[in-house]
């Protein structure tokens, strides 16, 4: 199970001109360098933008790219302190997809580096019955930090980035791998005692 997990990116930017797709694209880079097989999911796609007003196609667009992950990886900006509005009514739009699957957390900003809006999400996505990596990556100020191909430019940044990658990326994995073992073993039902 350990090779290619399937890994749906989750972008947590709408806005235009954002630098969300910068982060994730080196998210995914160095995923797939960690050998994992990640999939973005965009909620500014256009099948995917009618989910904010509870469309029900788009929700089951939602779901049928969500089917399956071995887990999930959330890109955020911080917006006053929490994540985006919409990255939140993307999340509570489907529950069963999220059960029992772990989710990593990357977060970029100001200052903070985008620590605030992760730990906002700790809370919810605990209601969803995910679990969430303790190891996350941050960014602060990443508007200065990534080329236009998402790549990290200044070396030393790099390097640390990288490293910090390889922490998140084994305990993805593990947790990938021990809760798709898990669910195989016994189907997660989060009202069971």
């Amino acid at each position: 199970m350990s090779d290619g997990n399937r890994i749906v990116v989750v972008l947590g930017s709408i806005r235009e001109g954002r630098i969300n797709d910068r982060v994730a694209a080196w998210v995914t880079s160095q995923l797939r360098l960690h050998g994992f097989a990640p999939e973005l999911l965009d909620p500014a796609d256009p099948e995917l933008l009618p989910v904010q007003t509870g469309d029900p196609a788009a929700i089951s667009t939602l779901r049928a790219r969500m089917h399956g992950a071995d887990g999930f990886v959330i890109v955020t900006p911080e917006y006053n302190h929490a994540e985006p509005g919409h990255l939140k009514t993307l999340i509570d739009s489907v529950t069963a997809e999220w059960w029992a699957r772990p989710v990593g957390l990357v977060g970029y900003g100001g200052i903070s580096g985008g620590l605030r809006a992760i730990e906002a999400l700790r809370i919810i996505l605990a209601e969803l019955h995910t679990v969430t990596i303790r190891d996350t990556l941050s960014f602060a100020s990443p508007w200065r930090r990534f080329d236009e191909d998402g790549r990290i430019i200044d070396p030393d940044d790099a390097a640390a980035a990288e490293t910090a990658m390889a922490v998140f990326a084994h305990r993805l994995r593990w947790w990938a791998d021990s809760l798709a073992d898990a669910r195989e073993r016994r189907p997660y039902d989060r009202e069971d005692n």
